[in-house]
């Protein structure tokens, strides 16, 4: 059956490489982003007759509102998030509170309005995106780290609240990916992280999209509750 697949994040970087994936193998994917309706990605989503819902998930009337648009959700990806980066002691309160603000309650506030309608249905699914940092930590990022571990709790927690409607949650902890953001770093630090990849190589956003597919495939339904590291075998 196809599925009505949310994607938070999803009109750029690997909530895009997601979106593309699941248009691809035949579901239909509906996009919850902040950009304006007339930026250059949201225009080629459109293009592409994929749904697009602007809203501040760190918002919970905003939220609201953008899930007032959708009927049935079979799959919510949480995959919205920002990164503010800084030493402990360096870190502003302003830096700290918008970091949990949309990664962590931003997640939370997606999956209430997601559990609302699948407690309704035969079977749905969560996927939080969370990192390695989220288990490992990473100076410089402690906002960052411990939103990305306040994930791997939720998940944790919604995976026993709603195993008896059927929901299946689980996080996807990726390790370094190949963006944008992992390009502009100097090489010396590319190579010394890549040291620590046994693959030796950066993830793909499109490894992410295939890790989800088979989450929501129906073929691993008896896995919820779980953190899966998609790392290459980083140590």
């Amino acid at each position: 059956m196809n599925k009505n697949v949310i994607v938070t994040g999803g009109a750029s970087g690997i909530g895009r490489a997601i979106v593309a994936y699941v248009k691809q193998q035949g579901d239909t994917p509906i996009v919850i982003d902040c950009l304006a309706p007339d930026h250059e990605a949201v225009t080629l989503l459109k293009a592409q007759n994929i749904v697009y819902l602007r809203a501040d998930v760190s918002s919970g009337d905003s939220v609201k509102e953008a899930f007032s648009c959708i009927d049935r959700i079979d799959v919510l990806v949480n995959n919205a998030g920002i990164a503010r980066d800084g030493l402990a002691l360096r870190l502003s309160e302003s830096d700290w509170d918008t970091v949990l603000a949309v990664n962590l309650k931003g997640a939370f506030l997606c999956s209430q309005q997601a559990l609302k309608r699948m407690i309704r249905q035969d079977k749905s699914y969560i996927i939080n995106i969370s990192s390695i940092v989220g288990l490992h930590g990473n100076p410089g990022q402690a906002n960052y780290a411990a939103s990305k571990a306040g994930l791997i709790a939720l998940t944790k927690t919604l995976a026993q609240e709603y195993a008896s409607r059927n929901i299946m949650v689980n996080a996807i902890a990726p390790g370094f990916i190949k963006t944008p953001m992992t390009e502009r770093l100097s090489l010396e630090v590319q190579e010394n992280i890549l040291a620590r990849i046994a693959l030796k190589r950066f993830g793909t956003p499109e490894d992410i999209a295939y890790l989800i597919s088979f989450l929501i495939s129906g073929h691993a339904d008896y896995i919820t509750g779980q953190v899966i590291s998609l790392d290459g075998g980083m140590f």
